[in-house]
């Protein structure tokens, strides 16, 4: 579980964020979605110190274990040139190690098996500065995969991807979440992706809270219109809505 309690963000005096108060529960996917501003990311950040900020952040009961209790996928990761795929994965095994100790069996078969389940085994030696924009974003997910946290916050994880290769990483991430009970907070731009996936949706506007529910009653025409001009019509699918953009005047 984590919780953002009256969290609050502002950057030079100016209010970006809050406050707020979210919270997802153990095992569920909470999508955070909205216009480009909004402050998903921002909430995403303050939970890992990223921004200063106002309120509370709390996970599970309350007693924070920095680098443990949660995994972080940045949008624009730092990701050294010269670094290997397994070297950088191994990264986020970094909080279990230690900064005096080197990596054991443990933490070698962690990475190989989150290596497996992004499809990055036989990208393994390659350099990072050799890697396509799709193949970068599977490694950033299977550092923060590999370190076992039972929070995982993802900020834009399907940038970058193809929609193929968007839902093979997302399937991933459910497998984790069904099979290790993860809780996962995503921000996320693809509104039917979100759909597909997400329990449930928060809409941020403006830095506030305007909506939240089950994905059926926040993705609707009369909720979504408001915050992204009008750009956008509701269509039920077969496995739910689908979120289309539409000519503004058409």
């Amino acid at each position: 579980m984590i919780r953002w309690e009256q969290v609050e963000v502002a950057y030079n005096g100016r209010r970006v964020l809050g406050p707020v108060t979210v919270e997802a529960g153990d095992g569920e996917w909470l999508g955070l979605i909205g216009p480009n501003g909004a402050g998903k990311s921002t909430m995403l950040k303050s939970a890992v110190g990223l921004v200063e900020h106002r309120g509370t952040v709390k996970v599970r009961n309350g007693n924070r274990r920095p680098g443990l209790d949660i995994a972080w996928m940045s949008q624009r990761p730092a990701m050294p040139e010269n670094m290997t795929v397994s070297e950088y994965v191994m990264l986020g095994r970094s909080p279990h190690i230690g900064y005096l100790s080197s990596e054991g069996p443990r933490d070698r078969a962690v990475v190989a098996d989150a290596l497996e389940r992004l499809a990055l085994t036989d990208l393994a030696g390659r350099t990072l500065s050799t890697l396509s924009g799709g193949e970068a974003q599977r490694a950033v997910l299977a550092r923060a995969v590999a370190q076992e946290a039972p929070v995982l916050l993802l900020d834009e994880p399907t940038a970058s991807l193809d929609l193929g290769h968007a839902v093979e990483v997302l399937e991933v991430v459910e497998d984790l979440r069904r099979d290790g009970g993860l809780t996962v907070v995503t921000a996320i731009h693809d509104l039917t992706l979100a759909a597909r996936f997400c329990d449930r949706l928060v809409l941020v506007s403006g830095g506030e809270v305007v909506a939240e529910g089950p994905v059926g009653s926040v993705l609707t025409e009369t909720v979504l219109q408001p915050h992204y001009g009008g750009a956008v019509s509701v269509v039920e699918g077969p496995d739910g809505p689908a979120v289309l953009p539409r000519r503004i005047g058409s």
